[in-house]
């Protein structure tokens, strides 16, 4: 409500109310109100013209009107009840703020006539606001040494209330240690002192946290609160702790350069540079010492290689020192674990330098074995091949003898090579291998053995003295003197008679044979002797064996003509009559070689001849026959000269010379031709013999009746040559001759040829064949079928 004197524009009105007002204050009551703060608006506060003993009507007709100091309008007039009501709802502390009592003044303006009146409205407090610390959160630092007693203020709460209403006291949260005491410094205020009941451990409790509550007095009490934080400032009265006093740990040998061993920790109630703890190896040669410590972090690390076999344990003092210079102390034990980094040793203390064969258990060596490790790792096995005659024994700890299982034999492995395996439990495992060889000695348990039960030798005749003919050859199984082989000559049990000295000798360190003297076949074809073989060794042992010795035959002997014989007599002559067909049998040449084999195959050849082509020689048997039939105009008399010759190299030969008489009329038996011989040989010999007997009877009876004509012609030859019909002189050994194949006979027949002389006349006597073999029919039939008969026969 806007007040009379703001409407005039007049300057001098306003002055002169003023002046009026100021004295009016100055001396007259003015009349006071009372209300409470935060009343609603439009509130009744009193009859002001019935305070002031003025009519109810009165007032509109003098122009009353309010007055206030300041520009605010907190009341207003009804002027036609003449009661003064609240403008709008008042608030103490925003009209007065701090100020008690909060009066408002204001005065009541009369303008017809002029007339001041002086009124207040004192504002009475009511608790409408709660105390209030501008810090939310105080902080104290408080050394934990401070005694008991000590108070430290705190900062107090505001309450915008008055009076009672405003802050009446201070509370703190209960604890130990602290308790709130108020101080009333003279100027209405309550401040509040924190004091100390109970002496701080920073290490028990280095911060408390306290609630400091401002209370009113109003009713009900209002409140406020702030959070009081208490750090006990630390002082240096812990000495470093650690953990535990003794450390226990245990650290592979094999562990790594700077792996870590153990981490140690202490502990220091301080804080700051106070509770800072550094570590450091208390005692100890640093050289030597296998382990670093980080003065920091208290790990222990290592700086050297552990081992277990040189240093097992370790006891090492750790030192904890903070920054005041306190310290603690611990022990770290430390046991190094073994691992299995070494393999196992072996020492050889005897070692025969050989074994004898066939003598069981024998020590061959002692040997020792060893491992640093502990443990399963320190244990160990030993043991060799499985496939060897020997034997590992153990004698006493850990030593070991190897001695042979059962006898040995040196002939069936003269050395061995052993390898001694030892091998620890440990993981892993290790090993370490020992090879020794072990030699066999001999022993003489083996004679002499040749290399052939019997030996066999062949000499060609006639070689020269001292020929190595061949040699024997006996080795033994032994060894040394027991293997050194010497040679004699046995002679034959069955020819003890045998001149063996002269014949051959033996080398009796090789075995070499030699003929001493030249041999012969025809007198000495083979002998027997045998051969001893005796080792050095004691005793000796020896072995025999059966030489034989065959003399080879050397084509040394030309063929020998049997008959004819040629002897310088006079030859004879073999009659043939001129009636005689194509292969008549003439007469047969027989020979005989004093060799053998080839050498004794004799072939006849027809060198010579008066008519050539009347006669042929078989060139296998000897048999001279006809190779055509006769005719007058033939000569009387024939010449024929045969050739016998061996098949030696070179070949050696005889000549025969044979005369044939060709007669008429004489009747002589018919030669049958081969193949007819040959049949009639199937015959029983008994019967051959009787045929012989007959046909020697009939010869004999014939050669009677022509003897006149015969002995004529013996005169007549002995007239022109001077001799008769001659025979071999000497007498001649019966001998079997092999005339098989290209010999005398044919391939058919053997004939043993006996030759007996001494009364100058020659007589053959053939015998039973021998192993007869007969050519096949089928020859036969071809021989007879052939038209040319001397291709047939063979003649030449």
């Amino acid at each position: 409500m806007e007040t009379a004197l703001a409407k005039t524009p007049q300057k001098r009105q306003v002055i002169f109310l003023a002046i009026l007002l100021l004295l009016w204050e100055a001396g007259s009551d003015a009349i006071r109100y009372s209300m409470p703060e935060e009343t609603e608006s439009g509130s009744f506060v009193a009859n002001l013209a019935k305070d002031l003993g003025l009519r109810v009507g009165e007032l509109p007709t003098r122009g009353a009107r309010i007055h206030y100091k300041g520009n605010k309008q907190v009341l207003q007039l009804d002027i036609e009840t003449g009661n003064l009501l609240l403008y709008e709802k008042l608030d103490r502390e925003v009209l007065c703020g701090a100020t008690d009592p909060c009066v408002l003044y204001f005065q009541l303006l009369l303008e017809n006539p002029v007339q001041f009146f002086q009124a207040d409205l004192q504002l009475t407090d009511i608790n409408d606001h709660s105390p209030e610390f501008l810090d939310k959160e105080m902080l104290l630092k408080i050394p934990e040494s401070i005694q008991p007693g000590t108070t430290f203020p705190l900062k107090i709460a505001q309450d915008l209330d008055v009076g009672i209403n405003t802050v009446q006291n201070y509370t703190i949260s209960p604890n130990s240690h602290f308790h709130v005491v108020t101080r009333n410094r003279g100027v209405g205020r309550i401040y509040p002192e924190l004091m100390l009941d109970r002496a701080l451990d920073r290490e028990e409790q280095s911060e408390l946290s306290l609630t400091l509550t401002a209370l009113d007095g109003g009713t009900p009490p209002r409140s406020g609160t702030a959070a009081v934080r208490i750090e006990v400032v630390d002082i240096n009265d812990n000495a470093p702790q650690f953990l535990q006093s003794l450390y226990e740990v245990q650290v592979p040998e094999n562990s790594p350069l700077n792996s870590l061993v153990v981490a140690v920790s202490a502990q220091d109630l301080d804080s700051g540079t106070y509770g800072n703890i550094v570590y450091t190896l208390f005692q100890g040669d640093e050289v030597t010492q296998p382990f670093v410590i980080d003065e920091i972090t208290g790990e222990i690390r290592l700086k050297k290689a552990l081992d277990f076999e040189a240093t097992r344990y370790y006891n090492v003092e750790i030192a904890g020192t903070d920054g005041g210079g306190l310290s603690g102390k611990c022990t770290v034990a430390i046991e190094v674990v073994d691992v299995n980094d070494n393999a196992p040793e072996l020492t050889m203390s005897t070692l025969a330098s050989s074994t004898p064969e066939n003598s069981p258990e024998t020590v061959v060596a002692v040997f020792s074995v060893s491992d640093p490790d502990s443990g399963d790792n320190g244990r160990m096995v030993c043991s060799i091949q499985n496939d060897l005659p020997f034997l590992l024994k153990p004698t006493f700890k850990n030593f070991y003898t190897l001695v042979t299982e059962r006898p040995l034999d040196r002939e069936t492995q003269a050395e061995y090579n052993i390898t001694i395996t030892v091998t620890d439990l440990g993981t892993p495992r290790l090993k370490t291998q020992h090879n020794l060889t072990v030699t066999v000695s001999d022993v003489n348990d083996n004679a002499p053995a040749f290399s052939q039960s019997s030996y066999t030798l062949r000499v060609r005749e006639n070689n020269s003295p001292a020929l190595h003919i061949g040699s024997v050859s006996a080795t033994d199984r032994d060894a040394g003197a027991n293997a050194q082989v010497t040679y004699s000559l046995l002679l034959p049990p069955h020819d003890p008679h045998l001149p063996l000295a002269s014949l051959v000798s033996i080398n009796a360190d090789n075995g070499q044979l030699f003929a001493l003297r030249a041999l012969d076949y025809e007198a000495l074809q083979a002998f027997e002797f045998g051969v001893r073989a005796a080792d050095r060794g004691s005793p000796a042992l020896s072995s025999q064996a059966l030489v034989r010795v065959l003399v080879v035959d050397a084509n040394d002997n030309a063929p020998f003509v049997l008959y004819p014989l040629q002897n310088g007599s006079a030859p004879c002559t073999e009659l043939v009559p001129r009636a005689a067909e194509a292969g008549y049998l003439v007469t047969k040449v027989v020979a005989v070689d004093g060799d053998s084999g080839q050498n004794a195959w004799l072939s006849y050849q027809l060198l010579k001849a008066t008519e050539p082509g009347l006669f042929g020689v078989w060139a296998h048997n000897g048999e001279v026959r006809t190779a055509r039939l006769l005719s007058e105009r033939d000569a009387v008399k024939h010449r024929l000269l045969v050739l016998v010759k061996d098949n030696g190299e070179p070949p050696l030969s005889a000549s025969v010379t044979l005369h044939v008489l060709l007669v008429d009329g004489f009747s002589q038996p018919y030669l049958p031709l081969p193949d007819v011989a040959a049949a009639e040989a199937r015959a029983d010999p008994l019967t051959v013999y009787l045929v012989i007997a007959l046909a020697s009877v009939s010869s004999l009876f014939l050669v009677s009746v022509l003897v006149f004509v015969a002995v004529r012609l013996c005169r007549r030859s002995r007239a022109a040559s001077g001799g008769g019909c001659s025979v071999p002189e000497g007498p001649f050994a019966g001998h079997l001759v092999d005339v098989s194949g290209t010999g005398t006979l044919s391939h058919s027949y053997q004939y043993e040829v006996c030759l007996r002389g001494g009364s100058g006349t020659g007589e053959f006597k053939f015998l039973k064949p021998i192993i007869p073999k007969f050519p096949p029919h089928s020859a036969v039939e071809e021989i007879e079928g052939n038209a040319t008969f001397r291709n047939s026969f063979g003649f030449n």
